[in-house]
């Protein structure tokens, strides 16, 4: 096991498992594949999901004000920083 990793126990449907176990063996998957799979899905859903209450936030601003702010953060980042 690499080293900062935590271990984690897991129920999931038996139509679930054997889903996600043939996925990864269709695609030749290895010992440890299900563990990076389970990484992978939690962190996309993990950005889904924050992603989801940014845009609930930001629902009611007008177009054009949003347009401005995303300018503005774009500008931001492209400007050279100091070292």
């Amino acid at each position: 096991m690499m080293a900062g990793t935590a271990r984690w126990t897991v129920s999931v449907s038996e139509e679930t498992d054997i889903a996600v176990r043939s996925f990864i063996a269709q695609r030749g998957g290895k010992k440890g594949d299900l563990s990076k799979f389970i990484e992978e899905a939690v962190k996309w859903r993990v950005l889904e999901q924050s992603m989801s209450e940014a845009r609930a936030k930001f629902a009611d601003l007008p177009d054009d004000e949003m347009q401005a702010l995303l300018d503005e953060a774009v500008t931001a980042t492209r400007l050279p920083r100091a070292k």
